[in-house]
């Protein structure tokens, strides 16, 4: 039996108190966009639902999340991080730091 990663939180979305289950990582990016953009996780979450995802909450969540960080991932702003093309030497690391 293998243990889930995903932590449930409560946050107050559109229609009153919900609980959300996502991997420790998303709840790192939401935290860190809510602090960019000056607000509270369910200021957040009502506006991502107020954008008519198909999906359930937390799809559109994770939805806004990628899309977010795509946006934001620029050819200038790779070569800043220091990101290049990913060698296949080093696609080992990414894939079991995301397990």
């Amino acid at each position: 039996m293998s243990i889930s990663r995903l932590i449930n939180r409560n946050v107050v979305a559109e229609r009153g108190r919900t609980s959300m289950r996502l991997e420790p990582e998303l709840w790192d990016a939401l935290s860190e966009i809510c602090e960019r953009e000056d607000q509270d996780i369910g200021a957040l979450v009502r506006q991502v639902e107020a954008g008519g995802h198909t999906g359930g909450r937390t799809s559109a969540i994770r939805v806004f999340i990628l899309n977010y960080f795509r946006v934001a991932a620029t050819e200038h702003g790779h070569a800043g991080a220091g990101h290049g093309p990913i060698l296949r030497s080093r696609m080992g690391e990414y894939v079991r730091s995301a397990a």
